[in-house]
């Protein structure tokens, strides 16, 4: 086994590689600036559902809100540099998980193989780093496993595993609603091997319960925090399009390729191998542990596509559970042949497979072009979190030590210190009337505007595309007392065009009084 130090080695020299480029390199998500206003806001003492519209559970703002001088001091870098810290030690989890379900004398190979699978990945490794859900919730989801797993496997059962192993997976849900399809997967798991682990679930239940009361109470006891939770529901479930086999099957198509290490080796381990004889390799504790591993990704899996638009990095947070699964039943079965599997050979064959995905990945083209016109390929001058720090340092030279900035980037709010006018906290899926835009842009309200491709386009909670009569009449309400200073091409997300306005002189008085087109 003295060759898993090698691949050790080389795993932490990859993964050290990688988080330099999905922090600097990676392409912005307007995500990215509305998670971290809502921590902010939280920070302030505001409250997610009641003081500002919020679409997820509330535990990531409120975790976040205690590192908000991580982005007031070094931006959205920092904040990804944090999130990376925190996606890492899920990774880490993850890999601990899998040393518990393997002999010992393969636990060094199990550690690093899903090392390997997660870390080495760019795609997985680029969602852990950004600042959305998806840290938070996979560090919970490999905490609540790896807890139930050190009590299923040990000698006796352990209550107080059981009970924090519920917690956590009640904070997974905390941070991603649809999470909680891991409570029951585990609990009832659980309650079906009543006969081995008696009043196991009982105890992980006691503590799934509490810490749902935990994150949740405070908002169903505040009538108008619960209002707006369910408000929140509301809006996912308002979104237009339907269930479309289109997009499910494209939603798999695109995770696949993005997971294609970790669903080879899983197919190698299925497929091409069969159950190790030896009692003492292939325990009970080991079966029901990787059958519940496998039904809980399965279970989160059929609840997010079922989603109108089933993004498939919503499954990055099980993606753990699977590569787990895959690198136990590998280091944990046979060859046809009935040779135990060489733990050197699993381990290049995992290096391989990561190095070559994450390499041809169309990730790193997206990061670094702007796509072709014609046969010339659109290079990136500057990589977009670059750019959104040079765009920062322009509207601070606009408007010196300003306070507020009118915008649906809510990244560019975060970068630059400013607050946006209430009910734009998420940005370009903001909620607003159609009489609240038009105060709001007549009003004037801040010094300066930074408006991107995506402003006044989107119509939520639908999310299609506005009118584009309305559209037009929002430019216009918003030109009588703005002016433009500047531009920025192939800005932010998927690369519009960021326009910069200063408030006129005249806007204190309204405007210039032109009459407004018909809208």
């Amino acid at each position: 086994m003295g060759g898993v130090g090698i691949f050790r080695s080389l795993a932490y020299f990859a993964f050290a590689t990688l988080a330099c480029a999905v922090v600097w390199l990676g392409g912005l998500n307007q995500d990215e600036g509305w998670y971290l206003y809502a921590a902010q806001l939280v920070d302030e003492g505001k409250l997610p559902y009641r003081d500002f519209f919020y679409t997820q559970g509330p535990l990531m703002p409120i975790i976040y809100s205690s590192f908000t001088f991580v982005w007031r001091e070094a931006g959205l870098l920092g904040a990804r540099i944090a999130t990376c810290v925190i996606g890492l030690a899920g990774v880490a989890v993850f890999s601990a998980l899998a040393r518990l379900l393997v002999p010992k004398e393969r636990r060094g190979a199990a550690s690093v193989g899903v090392f390997l699978l997660l870390a080495c990945n760019i795609y997985h490794l680029y969602y852990v780093s950004m600042p959305k859900t998806y840290a938070v919730a996979s560090f919970f989801v490999a905490a609540g496993f790896y807890l139930v797993a050190r009590a299923v496997l040990g000698e006796k059962t352990r209550p107080v595993l059981l009970f924090f192993g519920g917690i956590a997976l009640a904070f997974a849900a905390g941070a991603r609603i649809s999470l909680g399809m891991l409570l029951a997967v585990a609990g009832f798991s659980l309650l079906g091997a009543f006969g081995r682990y008696r009043l196991a679930f009982f105890w992980f239940g006691l503590g799934g319960v509490l810490g749902l009361l935990a994150v949740y109470g405070p908002f169903v006891l505040d009538s108008a925090a619960f209002a707006g939770l369910m408000k929140a529901q509301h809006y996912h479930l308002s979104r237009g399009g339907g269930f479309s086999p289109f997009y499910f099957t494209g939603s798999i198509s695109r995770l696949v390729r993005w997971y294609v290490p970790i669903f080879v080796v899983s197919g190698f381990a299925i497929l091409g191998l069969r159950r190790v004889a030896d009692g003492a390799r292939e325990t009970p504790g080991r079966r029901f542990m990787l059958g519940m591993f496998i039904a809980a990704a399965v279970a989160v899996f059929a609840v997010q596509m079922l989603a109108p638009f089933p993004y498939e990095d919503y499954q990055v947070p099980v993606m753990g559970l699977l590569a787990v699964a895959g690198v136990v039943l590998a280091l944990t079965r046979q060859r046809q042949d009935g040779t135990p599997v060489d733990a050197r050979s699993f381990l290049l064959l995992a290096l391989g497979l990561s190095f070559a995905s994450t390499f041809g990945s169309p990730l790193l083209e997206k990061w670094t072009t702007n796509g072709q016109d014609r046969f010339w390929t659109l290079k990136k001058g500057r990589t977009e979190l670059s750019q959104l720090r040079d765009v920062a340092r322009r509207i601070e030279a606009i408007d010196p030590g300003g306070k507020t900035l009118l915008t649906q980037d809510i990244y560019l709010a975060v970068e630059t210190g400013r607050r946006v006018p209430d009910g734009l906290e998420m940005g370009p899926f903001s909620e607003l009337p159609v009489e609240r835009w038009c105060d709001l842009l007549s009003s004037a309200p801040c010094p300066v505007a930074a408006l991107s491709g995506y402003t006044f386009a989107v119509n939520p909670p639908v999310c299609d595309e506005r009118d584009e009569k309305e559209q037009m009449f929002f430019w216009w309400l918003l030109k009588r007392n703005y002016e433009p200073v500047g531009k920025e091409e192939f800005f932010g997300q998927n690369a519009t065009t960021l326009v910069l306005l200063k408030r006129k002189v005249s806007a204190e008085t309204g405007g210039d009084g032109k009459e407004a087109p018909a809208k």
